[in-house]
C-alpha cells in the first residue's frame, strides 16, 4: 500500500495548477467549437438513460432544471458546464426523440456504459447495453444520416442537424471507463483486472481513431475519478481503519483507479503519435474530485461521505427517489434540504456544486495533460 501513498502523492503533486501563461502561450486563439459530441456513462449522461430505460422523476433535477432530465444529479453535470463555457446549448441525449437539437452536438453517453463490452446485464447490476464501441457505431450514422439529408438539399430536416463541414470543428469528449473499474472490483479477482487494463485502454483508442479517421481532430479524455472515495463504497461494506486513506477512501479501490488512469494517460501519449493532426487532452478528473474530497469542508460543503439524496440508516439502504417497505413503513428515499451543501448527490454521483466545483477547475487547463483551457483545446504542443 506504500504504493498506492506515493502515487497519491505524484497525482497531487500533477495537479499543481497550470495555466496558458505557463507554458507561454499568453495570445494562443481560442478554438471556434462549433460542436460537441460526448461519450460516456452516467456520469455524462443527459438523457439518453431515461430515453433508452425508464421515466425519468424527482428528486434528480429539481435544483437547476426543476424537472426531471434523465442527469444523475440534482442539476448540471460537468458536461453541461463545458458547453456552458463554449457558449453551446446543452447536449441533447442521441436517443432523445423529443424536443431536441443536434445543431451542436449530440451527447452518446448513457447510464451504467463500459469502454469494453461487459457480459453482464442493467437488470442484474446496471451495466448498459450502450458500451463505447455501440456509441462509436451511432455516432457514425448519426454523421452518415446527417450527411444524406444535406446532399439531398432536405433543407426541412437540417435546421435541427450540425452542418456537415463542422464535424470536423467540434470538441470530442469521453467521459467513461468508471464502470469497467467497478466491473472489476466486482469480479474481485486482482490478476484478472490487471490483465484487462491494457484491452480497456486500447478499445477507447480505437474508438478515438475510429472518429479520427471521419474528421475528427480534437480531443477532450477524462480519467476517472476515484471510486475508494465514493459514499456508497463506505457506506456499504464493513471497513477496517487500515484500509483508509488520509481522506477516508478504500485505498485498494482507488489503486484500481490509479492502474486505469496510468495506463489510460500512456495510451494518450501513443495516439499523439499515432494520430499527428489531432490534438489529444488528458484530464486528470481523479486529481481534482480528490482534491475536493480532500477539502471538502474548506470548500464550504458538508462531509464528503455524507449522501443528499436516499435513504441510510440503520444499515437500511434505499436508493435517491426509491421507496422501500421496511418492517411495514414505506421509506421514500428524498433528497436533503440543500443539495448544493453536498458533495455527493446519491453516493455515486456528484452533486451539481460539486460538478460546478470541477468543472470550473478542469476546465482552464489545471488538470490537463497538455496544460491548455479547454478553449484553446483544438491546439497541439
Amino acid at each position: 500500500m506504500e504504493n498506492v501513498k506515493v502515487l497519491t502523492l505524484v497525482i497531487f503533486v500533477a495537479s499543481s495548477v497550470l495555466s496558458v501563461e505557463s507554458v507561454g502561450l499568453k495570445d494562443l486563439k481560442a478554438c471556434n467549437f462549433r460542436a460537441v459530441y460526448n461519450f460516456g456513462d452516467s456520469n455524462s449522461d443527459t438523457g439518453g438513460g431515461s430515453a433508452a430505460f425508464w421515466i425519468a422523476g424527482l428528486p434528480p433535477g429539481e435544483t437547476f432544471f426543476g424537472r426531471p432530465v434523465g442527469r444523475a444529479s440534482d442539476g448540471r453535470l460537468i458536461i453541461d458546464f463545458i458547453a456552458e463555457h463554449l457558449g453551446l446549448p446543452y447536449l441533447s441525449p442521441y436517443l432523445d426523440s423529443i424536443g431536441t437539437s443536434f445543431r451542436h452536438g449530440a451527447n452518446f453517453a448513457i447510464g451504467g456504459s463500459t469502454i469494453r463490452p461487459q457480459n453482464e446485464s442493467m437488470s442484474l447490476n446496471g451495466v448498459s447495453p450502450f458500451s463505447l464501441d455501440v456509441q462509436i457505431v451511432q455516432f457514425d450514422n448519426f454523421k452518415v444520416r446527417t450527411g444524406y439529408f444535406y446532399e439531398r438539399g432536405k433543407t426541412g430536416h437540417c435546421h435541427n442537424l450540425p452542418r456537415p463541414k463542422d464535424f470536423s470543428k467540434a470538441l470530442y469528449v469521453f467521459d467513461i471507463g468508471q464502470n469497467d473499474v467497478a466491473a472489476g472490483l466486482r469480479k474481485k479477482n486482482d490478476t484478472d483486472f490487471h490483465a484487462s487494463v491494457p484491452d480497456i485502454v486500447d478499445q477507447l483508442a480505437k474508438a478515438v481513431q475510429n472518429l479520427y479517421e471521419h474528421g475528427a481532430r480534437t480531443f477532450w479524455i477524462h480519467n476517472t475519478g476515484p471510486i475508494g472515495c465514493l459514499p456508497v463504497s463506505l457506506h456499504y461494506h464493513d471497513i477496517r481503519p487500515e484500509e483508509l486513506d488520509e481522506q477516508g477512501c478504500l485505498k485498494a479501490q482507488n489503486a484500481y483507479c490509479m492502474e486505469f488512469n496510468k495506463k489510460l494517460k500512456d495510451r494518450v501519449t501513443k495516439l499523439r503519435a499515432e494520430l499527428p493532426h489531432a490534438a489529444l487532452t488528458y484530464v486528470d478528473i481523479y486529481a481534482a474530485k480528490y482534491e475536493l474530497i480532500g477539502n471538502a469542508k474548506k470548500q464550504g460543503f458538508v462531509d464528503a461521505a455524507d449522501i443528499c439524496c436516499g435513504f441510510h440508516e440503520d444499515e437500511i439502504q434505499v436508493y435517491c427517489g426509491h421507496k422501500q417497505n421496511i418492517n411495514g413503513t414505506e421509506i421514500y428515499a428524498g433528497s436533503c434540504e440543500n443539495p448544493s451543501d453536498y458533495i455527493s448527490w446519491d453516493g455515486v454521483h456528484y452533486s451539481e456544486a460539486a460538478n460546478h466545483w470541477v468543472a470550473q477547475r478542469i476546465i482552464n487547463g489545471s488538470f490537463s495533460d497538455p496544460p491548455l483551457p479547454i478553449r484553446h483545446a483544438c491546439h497541439k504542443l
